[in-house]
């Protein structure tokens, strides 16, 4: 916006119970502070739509989602820049070099930036509600998946130490219904071993079942001629009740998970965007909604695929001072827009032919797995730009087609059945 468009400029510094503001319209700037309470946000708000007429009011802050920046969406006047937290500490060196910090000092310097450099900042715009919505519960969803992992990790330490027969019994697989009612059941080595062996058939998958020579199912076989690792009952006391614990949260996680699953869905299918997205390879009902809340409805929000590349860190950082030259991994990134765009070019190359080969080709000149992952998905998001810019669905056909008319150095690493 331009200068005049903004009746003040303000720095606010969050704080759990109290922001730090400082106020700038045109005169000397006003220091003050703002409780964390809906009643004090909006008496403060709506002294600021009469004080200066409902006109724009350029807010600075540090961050660009939590309590606060909730809080302040239903304000429309105030427009929000948010910054990095490492723009502000860079701000705050210039001035006051190794010197002290404190949130009003932090809170003058945010009005100073804003005030300043406000034409060289762009404005936060939020994304429409559904785009958000499905942004946060993805984001949520793997929080909920992630101590899931941990929980698993923990589960798997705890049965090499004390009973690994169920260990071989589950395979790769320790968070599958059967088996962690299976361990709710029979926690350690001496129980399983005492457990009729109807039960146990019944409670081992169907699908799974392989009869010895006996016509015995080989996994009751298994259970009969094993022997316990460990028979020190004080380890098999607290081990199998961390054990029990382990399993009871895993289980209530599972649920959790698939009700987060569940509700993505619903979203998903009434999203306007969700066509396009889906129309990418390996972009299933777990990915495609985290492309979507990447990318949003609103086509002005990214004016090219660079600005998409450089935001979530999939592209380099290129450093030149005087004759050296480095390229760096960026790593002041949103972590979970990364983390999308990462793992869905990691599912990609299972699925599209031109990723399974681009992969191989930067494998074979020598690049680590990650590192031609990033590779992958910068070109990914050159692609879906230009799809998501346009409105077009992605079309793999027609991607393979361009490469055989630019003789692309891919088509020799293509598998066979996808080069013909």
């Amino acid at each position: 916006m331009p200068d005049h468009d903004f009746a003040a400029f303000i720095g606010l510094d969050w704080g759990d119970q109290q922001h730090a503001i400082c106020l700038s319209a045109g005169g000397p700037r006003i220091a003050t502070d703002l409780a964390q309470q809906a009643e004090d946000l909006e008496t403060w708000a709506t002294d600021l739509r009469t004080r200066f007429g409902g006109r724009p009011i350029a807010v600075c802050l540090e961050q660009s989602r939590g309590a606060l920046v909730y809080a302040l969406l239903k304000y429309e006047f105030l427009v929000l820049f948010p910054i990095n937290p490492k723009q502000l500490a860079s701000y705050r060196d210039a001035f006051v070099p190794c010197g002290p910090k404190d949130d009003p000092t932090d809170a003058e310097l945010l009005c100073m930036f804003v005030e300043q450099y406000h034409a060289r900042l762009r404005a936060w715009r939020p994304d429409d509600a559904s785009t958000r919505t499905l942004r946060l519960l993805s984001e949520d969803r793997r929080r909920w998946v992630d101590e899931r992992t941990a929980l698993k990790n923990r589960l798997r330490q705890r049965l090499k130490e004390y009973f690994p027969l169920a260990l071989a019994l589950a395979g790769s697989e320790i968070d599958t219904s059967w088996f962690l009612q299976l361990l709710k059941k029979y926690p350690s080595h001496a129980e399983l071993r005492r457990a009729n062996p109807r039960t146990l058939v019944k409670l081992f998958p169907k699908r799974s079942r392989v009869a010895d020579d006996h016509g015995e199912d080989s996994r009751v076989t298994l259970i009969r001629s094993s022997s316990p690792l460990v028979t020190d009952q004080a380890v098999i006391l607290t081990h199998r009740l961390d054990v029990l614990h382990l399993v009871r949260m895993i289980i209530q996680l599972n649920e959790t998970v698939a009700e987060y699953d569940r509700e993505i869905a619903r979203h998903m299918a009434a999203h306007c965007e969700a066509a396009l997205f889906r129309s990418f390879p390996a972009a299933g009902p777990a990915m495609a909604p985290r492309l979507v809340a990447a990318f949003g409805t609103d086509r002005e929000r990214f004016g090219s695929a660079q600005e998409v590349q450089q935001l979530s860190g999939i592209a380099p950082l290129l450093k030149r001072s005087g004759k050296s030259c480095s390229v760096l991994r960026r790593l002041a990134c949103p972590k979970f827009l990364h983390q999308t765009f990462h793992e869905y070019a990691d599912h990609s190359r299972k699925q599209s032919a031109w990723a399974g080969a681009y992969y191989r080709m930067l494998k074979a000149r020598g690049m680590g797995h990650h590192c031609a992952l990033r590779s992958l998905a910068f070109k990914w998001q050159r692609i879906m730009y230009r799809c998501w810019k346009t409105r077009t669905l992605y079309d793999e056909g027609r991607h393979l087609q361009q490469l055989r008319l630019r003789k692309s150095p891919l088509l020799a690493y293509l598998l066979p059945t996808n080069n013909a």
